[in-house]
């Protein structure tokens, strides 16, 4: 997901050219810093919103804030002030659930003509109480005067829908837009509409309680008398779309707020819970588990985590599998909805323009006007090398995690045609090898999760030519061909499953051949087209380790370089080290920290026994967390070293939620207690259990194997963790490989 490395100029497909025009592919300006404005976000379904601290939307160049649904966004502007001035932010919080945001805040001092205070600051104080449910945001305005008199003062909210495309804010110039309908203005209510040049109506309604006393296509007004020590409350509805619910709007919020509240609990109901003796650490969790759930879209098929906001927030194949593969441990149900979609939506046939072939796993799904008209290629994506693989890798952990060989057997034919693909299209030039190049000059260069232009090259610093075989995406493969083999296990196919055996030994032995380099003492980076190595220090070979692919007498020189100062920052291992030609930490792949890339990092450490530095990336990852708004990982950040009682250096466009970041954090407490499971002998099996330092004790309950749970508690004691089994029902047996 490139946000903000130039790619190459866009040709026109479909008479795309005439409509947009790109400098760059897909560029997000980093003309103001993300993290800068600390923004507070909602998210449910297909609808999402981003808002300053003060609850607003301040429209403007590259500003992201507003209301999207389906990424058209609805809202472009908010802004409440009180007699004509903007209120003084107090605090600003998100329930621990993401449910809801409250703002407070109070009346700056309000000066008479004379020049003189009339009424001074903080004697009035208002909350505004927001939350996000079915394409509609709500909000209760709460006004109380603290005063020893009365106080007549006028409440406005002004608004605008500029109904741009999220690419449009993402950077993309359209030379044509289509129309906005002039304001269709009501007494307490107001429509705002667009036609699109796809020929489709967007609408954004915005509805008040009580009427406004002036209400025009841009400001509302309450002029309202509060009483010393009383006071009133105002009610807004902004829904994308026609609003459907008449019913008076304080009880639609209420309603409302009951019903998002209850869809997030029962989300959270579905995990096993995580407790420790770190209060600080015990938050950081409390807030993954609240993003995954929040990002999390209930389709058709099951729940399906979205990437990030704000960019990202819809279907991705990448993000989504490995974000199930993280949170797998914890919530099954998030694999099952993952690989439902994913395989209800797999290429069936040749479309060049959608990078698409049978049997591919998409990369992305996007429903607004310009994918639509395609001015961008993504309506339907599927221009990534690694989803196809990951979706057979996760079908196998899935079946490993549930034995839930009845929803395999539903989705076996899209494992099959994943298969074939892996063995036909993806291996290009039959090396044995998976290898990318797109099939259109509209779609993305790179194509592996490092997708910035400039993230494939050489050590002397030269772009690598194509088809390139990304090192990690073998590792996914060899991890496919071992899924596949467990699955026709399952299916009672010995035949098939011992081929695909066959084929993972074989493919461990060539890519050692190919890929280790031991001046380097590690993977390389990649083969080019010419299948030249890309002799280049990589995060890349981390996930040789997560997948088994890589030697056992290779693992301690891949750990050490790793773990080097060059390539482990102290806040989490970069994705190139910094003695490579192209290292910059304040990129977006070559030198910066993605929490995902080193989570699955540590996963691979412990599946090949290096527990301790797999706890020092914990270590390192959550000290970052503590350092940020709501103990919240992004995106990625920089790769600057690690100072003493400093945090991180942040990168100034990424996401905040993302998806596979908040999972992050989940996925290592796995590695660090070795956990896995064996569901036909109801074991749940903890391989040389750690605890990083900041950890003395740790509590899991609810940990389910088959039909039966576990309640778990981890204490340190020395060098050592006693695993003691707490409660169990069923038939669930705990084991301790030291």
């Amino acid at each position: 997901m490139s946000l903000t490395q130039p790619q190459f100029d866009l040709p026109g497909i479909a008479g795309g050219q005439a409509l947009s025009q790109a400098q760059t592919q897909f560029f997000i300006p980093a003309t103001a810093s993300l993290h800068e404005r600390r923004p507070r976000t909602l998210k449910h379904g297909d609808s999402f919103a981003v808002f300053d601290h003060s609850g607003d939307a301040i429209a403007g160049p590259g500003s992201p804030e507003g209301l999207y649904h389906r990424d058209t966004r609805h809202l472009s502007h908010l802004y409440l002030t009180v007699n004509g001035m903007r209120p003084i932010l107090l605090s600003s919080a998100l329930r621990d659930d993401n449910a809801m945001l409250t703002c407070d805040l109070a009346n700056p001092d309000f000066v008479g003509e004379d020049g003189r205070v009339i009424v001074e600051h903080d004697l009035i104080h208002l909350r505004r109480t927001r939350f996000l449910w079915e394409g509609a945001i709500y909000e209760r305005i709460t006004i109380r005067n603290f005063d020893a008199e009365s106080r007549q003062i006028s409440v406005g909210l002004a608004f605008a829908a500029d109904f741009a495309d999220l690419f449009e804010i993402r950077g993309m110039t359209r030379l044509r837009r289509g129309t906005l309908r002039a304001p269709q203005v009501g007494a307490a209510d107001l429509l705002l509409s667009y036609l699109g040049r796809d020929d489709r109506e967007r609408e954004t309604h915005l509805h008040f309680d009580p009427v406004p006393d002036e209400l025009t296509d841009s400001h509302a007004r309450f002029d309202v008398l509060i009483s010393a020590g009383g006071r009133c409350t105002l009610f807004a509805r902004i829904a994308c779309g026609q609003a459907r619910d008449d019913a008076p709007l304080p009880k639609q919020f209420l309603q409302s707020l009951r019903e998002a509240m209850r869809g997030l609990q029962q989300a959270r109901k579905r995990a096993a819970t995580i407790c420790s003796s770190n209060d600080l650490f015990n938050e950081v969790t409390r807030r993954s588990v609240a993003d995954i759930s929040m990002l999390s879209t209930q389709t058709d098929h099951g729940p399906y985590p979205y990437a990030g906001i704000p960019w990202f927030s819809t279907v991705f194949g990448r993000d989504a599998l490995i974000t199930a593969l993280e949170t797998l441990w914890l919530d099954p149900a998030i694999s099952q909805g993952v690989l439902g979609y994913l395989a209800a939506h797999q290429a069936t046939s040749f479309d060049p323009l959608a990078d698409a072939e049978p049997g591919k796993i998409l990369h992305e799904v996007r429903h607004g006007e310009m994918a639509e008209l395609g001015e961008v290629p993504f309506r339907h994506y599927y221009g990534s090398i690694d989803s196809t693989p990951l979706f057979v890798m996760l079908a196998g952990a899935y079946l490993e995690r549930t034995g839930d060989i009845s929803f395999l057997r539903t989705i076996l034919p899209h494992i099959e045609a994943a298969l074939l693909w892996i063995e036909t299209h993806g291996d290009r030039d039959g090396d044995g090898f998976v290898e990318y190049g797109r099939l259109t000059d509209q779609g993305l260069q790179n194509q592996g999760w490092k997708d910035s232009h400039d993230s494939i090259f050489h050590a002397d610093g030269k772009i690598a030519r194509g088809p390139i075989a990304l090192a990690e995406v073998q590792a996914y493969v060899y991890g496919a061909w071992n899924a596949a083999a467990a699955i026709f296990a399952a299916t009672d196919e010995a035949g098939r499953a011992a081929d695909y055996r066959t084929r993972a030994a074989d493919l461990r032995i060539r890519f050692d051949a190919a890929f280790f380099d031991p001046e380097l003492g590690t993977y390389v980076l990649a083969l080019d087209g010419d299948k030249s190595p890309c002799r280049v220090r990589s995060s890349n070979a981390g996930h040789v380790l997560y997948t088994g692919l890589a030697r056992d007498d290779r693992a301690a020189a891949v750990v050490h370089t790793l773990m080097a100062p060059a390539s482990f920052s102290g806040w989490g291992v970069r994705t190139i080290a910094s003695t490579e030609k192209r290292y910059n930490p304040m990129s977006y792949h070559n030198g910066s920290i993605w929490p995902h890339d080193n989570a699955l990092i540590a996963a691979g450490f412990s599946r090949y026994g290096f527990q301790r530095h797999a706890a020092r990336i914990f270590e390192g990852l959550f000290a970052a967390a503590t350092y940020v708004d709501m103990m919240r990982l992004p995106e990625l950040f920089c790769g600057f070293p690690r100072r003493r009682s400093q945090g991180p250096t942040f990168y100034p466009v990424a996401c905040s939620p993302q998806a596979w970041a908040a999972a992050a954090p989940l996925a290592l407490i796995q590695s660090s207690l070795g956990l896995r499971f064996d569901v036909k002998s109801h074991q749940i099996i903890l391989s040389q259990p750690t605890l990083p330092a900041f950890l003395n004790s740790l509590s899991v309950r609810g940990l389910s194997v088959g039909k039966a749970k576990a309640d778990i508690d981890f204490d340190r004691l020395g060098n050592t963790v006693v695993v003691k089994p707490v409660n169990r029902t069923g038939d669930a047996r705990i084991v301790t490989l030291a």
